[in-house]
């Protein structure tokens, strides 16, 4: 390479994208049209980033395939933080193979790291904690690393393992610190900020507190038989039973722990399942029918006591009962979790990362948007929406989870 290039290259790994674009901006060249992508990606112009990587990754050709893959990289991320991950899942696990086949550790391991924190954002741990795994971190430049640290300290919490990722965002800061880029150091700021925000709700005996991550952790450990509306499960020590496709049966369980060691009568429940003003001898029917499969679910922790005027929740053999719950609720709340990150999503990737149809998250998109709480811009393909204001709440526990064994 020339030594406009190199410096080119030097000024992009600092976060200086105007000084790279100085000194190659009038030149067509493919390292140099690669260079520019990277610099448009910098400053924020994704669809001519893309262009420029695209057109620099056609005229290397087939014959420099580290230097191609490299744009392929590139784009892929492009698409990542552009929040079309459809595309981006496409493209990472091949180009990443092809780095590892031409011996770029480097970009490899930058491709493994994108990898895993795509799916860390939709959701999918184990995926996400086996490409961390795998990874040789050590041969991660500064900034990579600290997104790679981030990603660790993401997993951790989701997981609800506090000190690992105290441990992991710690290891952020140094390598943040290091690589001396900006908005690298604001992105570390604020996932501590956000770690050490209470992370739930702890609802026991008719109160109401919140807890840290580090609590909330304590808290899973002990016999107490908790309600985790966080992660959509009940659990008891080492023993769970997963609620997040069952809503009615979940809706139950909770109003059940809250009224613990009371009892809830059946016009409560009903209006907490089922949304019944008005309940007839069908509702009641449908209760009881859904009662019994809770039943059936959560037989090896508790019971359904049935009352003189409900139902009552007890717990096998000794132990408390408690309820969980994230610390902001509201309708549609996992959108506007999502939305939080303050970048702009369409709805085919919010769709895509909520495991659910466009259609649902446009309906639930358009109700937040007549409320005000979130905006969109373009049209068609090109729409994106974001929120209006980022809420003042952490959000890693209201993400969904694909799997939570683990």
């Amino acid at each position: 390479m020339d030594s406009l290039i190199n410096a080119a290259g030097r000024a992009l790994s600092v976060g200086d994208p105007l000084a790279a674009l100085k000194r190659i901006a009038l030149r067509d060249d493919a390292p140099a049209l690669a260079l520019r992508g990277i610099a448009m990606a910098q400053l924020g112009d994704f669809p001519r980033a893309r262009d420029l990587l695209r057109n620099a990754a056609r005229a290397f050709g087939r014959s420099e395939p580290m230097a191609r893959a490299r744009c392929i990289l590139a784009e892929a991320e492009i698409a990542f933080v552009s929040r079309d991950l459809g595309q981006s899942i496409r493209m990472l696990g091949p180009t990443r193979e092809t780095l590892e086949k031409v011996g770029d550790r480097v970009n490899a391991a930058h491709a493994g790291y994108l990898e895993a924190r795509q799916n860390l954002l939709i959701g999918r741990l184990d995926a996400a904690e086996r490409v961390i795994g795998e990874l040789k971190a050590n041969v991660l430049p500064p900034a990579s690393r600290a997104g790679f640290e981030l990603v660790a300290a993401g997993v951790a919490i989701r997981r609800v393992r506090a000190s690992d990722a105290q441990a992991a965002l710690e290891r952020a800061a140094h390598f943040a610190r290091q690589a001396a880029i900006p908005a690298l150091g604001v992105e570390v700021d604020r996932a501590m900020r956000a770690f050490a925000a209470p992370a739930a709700r702890l609802i026991s005996n008719h109160e109401e507190r919140e807890l840290g991550l580090a609590e909330v952790e304590a808290l899973l450990a002990t016999d107490t038989l908790i309600v985790d509306t966080c992660r959509n499960v009940v659990s008891r020590g080492q023993t769970f039973v997963s609620l997040a496709t069952r809503p009615v049966l979940l809706a139950l369980v909770r109003a059940l722990a809250e009224a613990w060691p009371g009892d809830v009568s059946r016009e409560t429940l009903l209006a907490r399942a089922f949304r019944a003003r008005h309940a007839d001898e069908s509702h009641r029917a449908r209760l009881r029918v859904e009662i019994a499969r809770l039943r059936n679910e959560i037989e090896p922790m508790a019971d359904v006591v049935s009352t003189r005027r409900g139902f009552m929740l007890t717990p096998r053999g000794t132990g408390t009962v408690a309820a969980l719950a994230p610390p902001a609720e509201g309708d549609h709340a996992e959108v506007l979790a999502f939305l939080a990150d303050g970048e702009a999503w369409s709805s085919s990737a919010l769709a895509l990362a909520l495991g659910v149809s466009s259609r649902t998250v446009l309906r639930a998109l358009e109700l937040l948007a007549e409320t005000g709480q979130v905006e969109s811009f373009g049209r068609g393909r090109a729409c994106r929406w974001v929120a209006s204001k980022i809420p003042g709440f952490p959000t890693s526990l209201l993400l969904p989870v694909s799997t939570i064994a683990g």
